[in-house]
């Protein structure tokens, strides 16, 4: 693969910054592509990145070298789709593979534009959902949709990270799981590497905006012609226009328009992923090892039973229970899910309002009612700024003015 982002200075500068004891990475004339860093007790050394890159790349030349007497070597994720050659043969280094997660990617190849592609893997009637969904939510908000890469403020790349933190945080909560990219280490990580890769057209954020915020972000990274989804997330309080297939159709225009060859969901299994990837493939842990070493072999062997029982505890869906479980520590009284449902009625000219106090919608304590007028403009024609919402005498009962007539709600 042409110019892994995840192998760049900056990448794996800013890595070993952040999580490793040594400032650079150790070089090996047999794997010449790849910075490692050593374990403090035994002769077994990882690539930098470790599992923080979305798919690793690289070129071994064994019969020049033999640097790798006496020790053992992990690879993080490497995509089976890369056609990494591994050839040991007529050598002492031996090679183990572990399966990990899937991947899911689309190839892009084959398609213009993005209607070609939906014609070939969506029927007509989910076609014109697609098409019912991003127009709706456009047509009911100040919509934007901006991606950044090669030139970006620093003042709104930090306010865009704020808000993309923000946004994980809320989502998360609302699945009561914990998620690894919201650690404190992790995030400052992402943080720090993303403007300088954004800057030199190896990263970026695709925002979506309703007027100046934002409500949608997604941290991608490239490859010479691969665009790698790493992180995305949108407000959940849109739920309802299926923000994430919009997230997905504005990246697909992108890439096309950008002549890219891949668009990678990257590793973990998501129902989305299935639905839009042409594509599946594996996240291989490439093992290598001195085959003369007992040490290093018998490191090797334990690697791959390791990894081999935490892939099928993976399949079982233990992590997932995990994550609950320690989320369910660190936050000790999780908020009730609550499953609101919504009725609406139109009131005729001559029938009274008995409007108590104007709600502002976008004031944070006002989530419940703001999610009823999201869900009536989800229903009717309208846009978010023509809409007025008042209390009435009943609780659970609200009046919505819009621009061409009056609406009692009801919040269930």
């Amino acid at each position: 693969m042409l110019n892994n982002p995840f192998l760049s200075e900056t990448f794996t500068a800013l890595w070993s910054e952040h999580f490793a004891s040594e400032k650079s990475g150790r070089l090996f004339r047999f794997l010449p592509s790849l910075g490692f860093t050593k374990n403090r007790f035994f002769p077994l050394y990882t690539n930098i990145g470790k599992t923080l890159t979305k798919g690793i790349s690289y070129r071994l030349d064994p019969k020049n070298s033999d640097d790798y007497k006496k020790k053992a070597f992990l690879i993080y994720d490497v995509p089976n789709y890369f056609e990494v050659n591994t050839e040991t043969y007529g050598t002492d280094l031996g090679l183990y593979r572990s399966t990990q997660y899937p991947g899911y990617l689309i190839d892009l190849k084959n398609f213009k534009t993005t209607n070609d592609y939906l014609a070939t893997g969506f029927s007509k009637s989910s076609r014109y959902k697609l098409k019912k969904y991003k127009k709706r939510f456009e047509t009911s908000f100040d919509v934007r949709y901006v991606m950044y890469r090669g030139e970006m403020d620093r003042e709104t790349y930090d306010y865009i990270f704020q808000s993309f933190r923000k946004l994980l945080e809320k989502r998360f909560d609302d699945k009561q799981i914990t998620n690894n990219n919201l650690d404190p280490n992790e995030w400052s990580f992402y943080h720090e590497v993303t403007y300088p890769m954004l800057l030199e057209g190896k990263a970026s954020l695709f925002v979506i905006y309703n007027g100046d915020n934002p409500i949608g972000v997604t941290l991608n990274f490239f490859s010479e012609d691969i665009l790698f989804d790493a992180i995305t997330v949108f407000d959940i309080d849109y739920a309802k226009f299926h923000l994430g297939s919009i997230t997905i159709m504005g990246l697909l225009d992108w890439c096309l328009e950008n002549h890219l060859k891949i668009f990678d969901f990257s590793k973990g299994y998501f129902d989305y992923k299935t639905r839009w990837a042409t594509t599946t493939y594996d996240f291989e842990y490439h093992i290598y090892f001195d085959t003369k070493s007992i040490r290093a072999r018998t490191i090797a062997i334990v690697l791959k039973k390791f990894f081999d029982l935490k892939q099928r505890f993976r399949e079982k869906n233990v992590n997932d229970q995990l994550h609950r479980i320690t989320y369910r520590f660190k936050n000790k009284t999780p908020k009730p899910l609550l499953n609101r449902s919504y009725a609406f009625a139109e009131l005729g000219d001559d029938e009274p309002m008995n409007a108590v106090d104007k709600i502002v919608l976008d004031a944070p304590e006002n989530c419940d009612v703001r999610m009823l007028v999201f869900e009536y403009l989800y229903l009717n024609d309208g846009h978010y700024r023509d809409i007025q919402i008042y209390t009435s005498e009943k609780s659970d009962h609200y009046y919505l003015i819009c621009k061409t007539k009056r609406v009692l709600a009801t919040l269930h």
